[in-house]
């Protein structure tokens, strides 16, 4: 039985590339993200959580519509959300609330996304978003990680600057909102970039971690390279960690926890103004990320590959109606978060849209459910499926060989099952909720069109690869 849930504001904080391994409330054993770990107390937190796609902008189009990459056409950073179709923010404000998005969207920039506010946003870069990313073989040089390291480390960074000034607006908004006294609800909908690279962190942050060396700092985070030939081109082509030795990969890594640790402190700072306003009683909140990283783990690095580390997220929700102190390892993603918007803010459910309500799974609903990902962004020479289903995790690989993992039995992915005769029946199973979600062949084939498409648009490779690499959208000024 779903209690009936009382319709309130909504706080929505999402954060970049946050692999969910690093935090206190998924086990880390000593990154410290209090402020995070009590929303997790205080509500109900996600295990087995998941973004639709392992790379920004298709990651936050399907955020946005609530539905799969496949299905609108975002298959890259190069092919942004254009405001159709009709996104979350679209129906929630049609419903009568203010709906305010402050800081990164990463959408294609000036459409109407279905905010009444749009503050500090950061969308791709000229409209067009990274155009090298299309050519997903070898038509371009590969995309090597030597800036990556070489910035790696403590400092100063447009990023972390980005978030404070995020954080701040954020409470800046709720101490308008309270003074007014307005009856109207509302979804803030608050935006960080950090912990995505470049692995930069303020130095009070890094030095909360100088002290460990590589083997606590790699908890978690040793698996050897992927024996899979497409991952393995995966490698090739980002010339993943050929530029990280130990020593970098310690800085590296502690940059990032350093980043995670200042994330979290603004996260505790825009959730303690809720309550200083008074706001806390009525509004719900829900902390996620667009996707993880693979910090060094594979001896890769960013995401764009389907191992936990790059497709899991943490996600945590909180509130009215919302179990408190519950671990839930119902599978979830992205597009869950359009319907738990709808539900949270007390407007009709859009039977249009594949996912569910948070709220409805936090109390028990649909544990025997499927989530999806899919991934035909730079250096996949052919499109990632991936379906979580209880225990199992399934990837395709079109014209590949899949994988197959147990993820109770082996939750760092070591042990591919693919070719047991013993579990060729979960294979079946599998393989038949993929097809009842796409054809992968169908929606791969369809992908390297639109791609395709778009780089004639721009005057093909002559064309493109005269234009700037994008290693990250650089923060709004």
């Amino acid at each position: 039985m779903v209690d009936q849930v009382e319709p309130q504001n909504l706080l929505f904080i999402l954060s970049d590339e946050h692999n969910r391994k690093v935090a206190g409330c998924y086990g880390h054993p000593f990154v410290k993200t209090p402020h995070i770990d009590r929303l997790a107390a205080e509500g109900t937190l996600f295990s087995s959580a998941y973004c639709n796609s392992p790379i920004c902008v298709p990651a936050r189009a399907s955020l946005a519509t609530g539905r799969y990459v496949h299905q609108i056409g975002c298959w890259d950073n190069a092919l942004p959300y254009r405001g159709e179709p009709e996104s979350w923010h679209h129906m929630a404000r049609a419903g009568g609330a203010d709906v305010v998005a402050i800081g990164k969207l990463h959408y294609r920039g000036g459409d109407d996304y279905g905010f009444t506010e749009e503050l500090l946003p950061l969308h791709v870069v000229e409209g067009r978003g990274d155009l090298k990313g299309l050519f997903r073989k070898s038509q371009l040089p590969n995309r090597g990680t030597a800036g990556l390291a070489a910035s790696a480390g403590r400092g100063d960074s447009s990023y972390s600057r980005y978030d404070a000034r995020i954080a701040a607006m954020a409470e800046e908004w709720l101490a308008r909102r309270a003074a007014e006294g307005s009856d109207k609800p509302f979804v803030l909908f608050v935006s960080f970039v950090m912990p995505h690279f470049p692995l930069i962190a303020p130095e009070a942050y890094y030095d909360l971690y100088a002290g460990y060396g590589l083997d606590e700092l790699s908890y978690r985070l040793t698996a050897p390279a992927s024996d899979h030939p497409a991952v393995r081109r995966m490698l090739d082509y980002f010339d993943y960690d050929k530029h990280f030795d130990d020593e970098k990969r310690a800085i590296a890594l502690r940059a990032y926890y350093g980043m995670v640790t200042r994330l979290d402190e603004l996260v505790g700072d825009v959730i303690a103004a809720l309550g200083a306003t008074g706001l806390a009683d009525s509004t719900r909140v829900i902390y996620t990320s667009d996707h993880g990283d693979n910090l060094g783990n594979r001896g890769m690095w960013g995401k764009s590959v389907m191992y936990e580390d790059a497709v899991g997220i943490p996600l945590i929700a909180a509130g009215a109606g919302i179990p408190a102190g519950r671990t839930l390892d119902t599978p979830v993603s992205l597009i869950d978060i359009a319907p738990s918007v709808l539900d949270a803010t007390g407007l009709p459910a859009n039977p249009d849209l594949p996912g569910a309500s948070l709220i409805e799974l936090a109390q028990g609903a649909a544990p025997d459910r499927v989530v999806f990902a899919e991934y035909h962004a730079a250096g996949s020479e052919t499109g990632q499926f991936m379906v979580r289903k209880r225990n199992w995790k399934y990837v395709v690989y079109v014209g590949e060989r899949p994988q197959l993992f147990d993820l109770d039995a082996d939750p760092d992915e070591l042990n591919d099952l693919w070719d047991s005769a013993e579990h060729a029946p979960v294979l079946a199973e599998l393989q038949a909720e993929l097809e009842a979600i796409c054809d992968p062949a169908a929606v791969n084939a369809r992908a390297f069109r639109d791609q395709q498409a778009r780089i004639d648009e721009f005057g093909g490779l002559r064309g493109i690869e005269k234009t700037v690499d994008i290693p990250f959208t650089p923060a709004p000024n």
